[in-house]
């Protein structure tokens, strides 16, 4: 397998995120409350995601050659900016039913298998998302070759999720990303 990066000869990283899997775990944590109660889904969200901290678990595993998160963004705009530093490609997903179930976990799958299939220079694919629904993906992607590391919330990921990954990161024991500085970029002297 080729790096995709001459400077680092590590192959590269694909990084997907079901993002509001986890944004939806983590509020339901601080709030002791479903998150789909009262149709808070389809509210403007608060910025819960530690982006940069997830970023940075897979920048250490090698060069990200394919960064990408699904939602349904019109209700994450505040995640605006810390979406933009990083380059991740939004993929805008519009709920077809009342439910919205399972729209991001499908195109999610597809995309990384095809991506796999196209790509020789993956060797690894992080998932973002505590989802069980993601095993088949994880069985898939090893079959062919690809390490697969998970990260998911601690209190909604299921286990059987987590073992189908060769490696499983809860988000909440990553190290936090620093925080941003306010004056931004310091003047030269």
């Amino acid at each position: 397998m080729q790096a995709c990066d001459t400077a680092d000869d590590r192959p590269c990283v694909a990084l997907y995120w079901d993002f509001e899997n986890l944004h939806a775990s983590l509020w339901e944590t601080r709030q002791g409350e479903p998150y789909a109660r009262n149709d808070n889904r389809f509210k403007v969200q608060e910025p819960l995601v530690d982006v940069q901290a997830v970023v940075d678990m897979a920048a250490a595993l090698g060069p990200i050659a394919i960064h990408r998160a699904y939602c349904n963004w019109q209700y994450f705009g505040r995640y605006r900016d810390l979406l933009l530093q990083n380059a991740v490609d939004l993929v805008q997903l519009f709920p077809p039913g009342g439910t919205a179930k399972n729209g991001a976990d499908i195109r999610l799958a597809l995309d990384a298998m095809e991506d796999v299939g196209r790509f020789a220079h993956l060797g690894t694919v992080v998932i973002v998302g505590g989802d069980s629904d993601f095993m088949p993906l994880a069985q898939k992607l090893r079959a062919a070759g690809r390490q697969v590391v998970g990260v998911g919330d601690r209190r909604s990921t299921g286990r059987h999720w987590a073992a189908s990954c060769n490696d499983f990161r809860f988000y909440e024991s990553l190290p936090p990303s620093p925080p941003a500085s306010v004056d931004g970029p310091a003047a030269a002297p």
